[in-house]
């Protein structure tokens, strides 16, 4: 991770220098993406004509790291890790759960120019990589899962204008991320690694909600130099 966001703020200036800084926005947005999420983005418009490139880093708090239904393999009140989270009181562990992601994304743009007075929309559609992280437990005993993965993804931006360079900003988008390996490390730091082409992989990895389909919405604000 401490490599990653050098390695992308790297990128962001690469892909602004592309061309000339005339033109080139700079956004920052916030709302929901399986979680609450935010993401701060370059954006190099009219590379090509009306074409161009944004390059973004997300990140995200799970609003569901845990699959609450996934089977302990228990039995009886501790049958699911629902029922792990349950109070001592009511027979379970009182476990809790946490989870975050980071996604970086690299997408070819295309602007539709002004459809409404003062509003401008473009689209996008490019890779993914998503770095997805939650643990599971209490101090006395937990596990760490992990997962990176590659995907794809489109939306559209729709912008509009408040003064000089700086403009309101909408995201609405979607991300797919295929199946990828998941490492599960307990407290003494012993993982597991559970391979996305095993046949039980589904059931392995069940326990851990890494987004496949990520549907994602959020405002902020942009500025354009």
């Amino acid at each position: 991770m401490k490599k990653l966001i050098p390695l992308t703020l790297l990128a962001l200036t690469a892909t602004a220098g592309a061309q000339s800084l005339s033109g080139v926005q700079l956004g920052l947005t916030g709302g929901y993406a399986s979680g609450l999420s935010g993401e701060i983005f370059v954006l190099t418009p009219n590379v090509v004509g009306p074409v161009g490139v944004k390059v973004g880093v997300a990140t995200t708090r799970s609003a569901d790291a845990i699959n609450d239904a996934a089977p302990t393999g228990l039995g009886g009140s501790l049958a699911t890790y629902g029922d792990l989270k349950k109070p001592t009181s009511q027979g379970g562990f009182g476990y809790n759960e946490s989870g975050s992601s980071t996604v970086t994304s690299v997408d070819a743009t295309y602007g539709l120019g002004e459809v409404a007075p003062g509003i401008d929309a473009t689209l996008y559609g490019g890779g993914r990589y998503g770095m997805f992280r939650a643990t599971f437990g209490d101090d006395a005993t937990y596990t760490n899962y992990s997962s990176n993965a590659f995907g794809v993804g489109a939306g559209a931006m729709v912008s509009y204008a408040l003064t000089g360079g700086l403009s309101l900003v909408g995201d609405l988008g979607v991300d797919h991320f295929f199946a990828a390996d998941v490492n599960a490390t307990d407290k003494n730091n012993n993982t597991t690694t559970y391979n996305a082409g095993s046949q039980t992989y589904a059931q392995d990895t069940a326990p851990f909600n890494r987004p496949g389909t990520n549907f994602k919405a959020r405002v902020g604000v942009k500025a354009t130099f």
